[in-house]
């Protein structure tokens, strides 16, 4: 992933989420994210965000790497995934981005 478009992730769910991402949101959010990016970008990206809230609850590469697996054993529905995807929508996601490759 290229440095802005790496940024651009970043900002697009702050603007998404400007009181930061609710627990409830976050299982689709990983997932739309897995569509376009690497997980190793996911867990970047997560990590990222993790900073923001650090006061609240650490988060860890590990903690990440745990919530990614358990997005892929157990989906989010799509209307989870389309509510997340329509608030990042309003604020420039790309929604017809093509899936990463692993």
């Amino acid at each position: 992933m290229t440095s802005s478009l790496f940024d651009s992730a970043v900002n697009w769910i702050r603007k998404g989420y400007p009181d930061g991402v609710p627990p409830t949101d976050f299982p689709p959010l990983l997932a739309l994210l897995m569509r376009t990016l690497t997980e190793e970008e996911v867990t970047n990206v997560a990590l990222v965000l993790a900073k923001d809230r650090a006061a609240d609850s650490p988060v860890t590469p590990e903690r990440i790497t745990r919530a990614i697996l358990e997005v892929t054993e157990t989906q989010p529905t799509d209307t989870e995934i389309n509510q997340v995807a329509s608030r990042l929508a309003a604020v420039g996601w790309p929604l017809a981005a093509s899936p990463a490759t692993a």
